[in-house]
């Protein structure tokens, strides 16, 4: 941090549904032993410079999930600092087009409904972007 202001990092996430079933959608538990250790997120990661939002999930979803994705629209999008980052979060939908997620980046994985995941604790950033989901403010279909 410089002179007191938490750095900003643009991160992307994707609503990615199970597989013949579009109520529920992959979570995964953050690692032990890292920041904000074993709360629950969307899948994704940072967008690198010079990387493209799109480029960026299907990176991060290839390396932490062993899967391709066809990233779609952008769904959602909101900021959240922390005392030691500022987290721009977009949310994008996004489908399975090959292989089975695996924990690779990740302590646990699950597909949940948006009701099933507000029992979990979820990382902070990704909060609002869950209430929005489970409210049915994000138009999913289109």
């Amino acid at each position: 941090m410089t002179g007191g202001v938490p750095r900003t990092v643009r991160v992307v996430a994707a609503l990615m549904a199970q597989p013949g079933d579009g109520s529920r959608f992959l979570v995964q538990q953050r690692l032990p032993g890292g920041s904000r250790a074993l709360l629950w997120e969307f899948p994704g990661g940072k967008v690198e410079a010079g990387e493209s939002d799109e480029a960026a999930l299907a990176r991060e979803c290839r390396e932490e999930l062993d899967v391709e994705l066809e990233v779609g629209r952008r769904l959602w999008e909101g900021r959240h600092t922390y005392p030691d980052l500022t987290v721009e979060l977009v949310l994008y939908a996004a489908r399975l087009v090959s292989g089975e997620p695996r924990p690779l980046g990740a302590h646990a994985l699950r597909f949940l409904t948006p009701a099933e995941m507000t029992a979990l604790p979820f990382c902070e950033a990704d909060i609002p972007l869950l209430d929005d989901l489970v409210a049915g403010r994000m138009e999913l279909s289109r």
